[in-house]
């Protein structure tokens, strides 16, 4: 067997693999999609804690927003900047080591504490806890503008 014939059978060989990828990512496109609109399937889990459940950890920090970030997440620094101009109490918690960051109460190394508490999926994650202890908001914030919106229809 030639090169060139091995060459175009190995191309082929990776035409069909990558026509079988495309076809399971169409499937999986589509039962997202049916799962969105109602359709039935599996749902995707909620993010963080429902809204109205007791807030863990209230005593120890009150009411405010709290923001669940990471030291390595490269957007976590501007949704903080932005939290300190909303006008309301805020307390940055970290999962790991935390940075000094004057005018906000800062937690390090929550991990397995209130990040697991609060079941955070992901940073910058923002929960919102009324003066009753109750959650009244809990969702990912990927830009400090998506924490302004979180504020406005608050």
């Amino acid at each position: 067997m030639s090169f060139q014939t091995s060459a175009l059978l190995l191309s082929w060989v990776a035409i069909v693999l990558l026509a079988l990828v495309v076809a399971g990512l169409v499937r999986q496109v589509h039962a997202l999609g049916q799962a969105a609109a109602g359709g039935g399937g599996p749902r995707p889990s909620p993010l963080g804690l429902a809204p109205g459940s007791p807030a863990p950890a209230f005593d120890r920090l009150g009411p405010g927003l709290l923001l669940f970030l990471d030291v390595d997440c490269g957007v976590c620094a501007d949704v903080l900047e932005a939290a300190g101009s909303l006008g309301r109490p805020v307390h940055a918690i970290f999962a790991g080591p935390a940075p000094d960051t004057p005018g906000v109460t800062v937690l390090a190394h929550e991990q397995d504490g209130l990040f697991a508490a609060y079941a955070v999926p992901a940073t910058p994650f923002a929960v919102v806890v009324d003066a009753g202890g109750r959650v009244r908001t809990a969702e990912p914030v990927g830009s400090p503008d998506a924490l302004r919106d979180l504020e406005a229809a608050r």
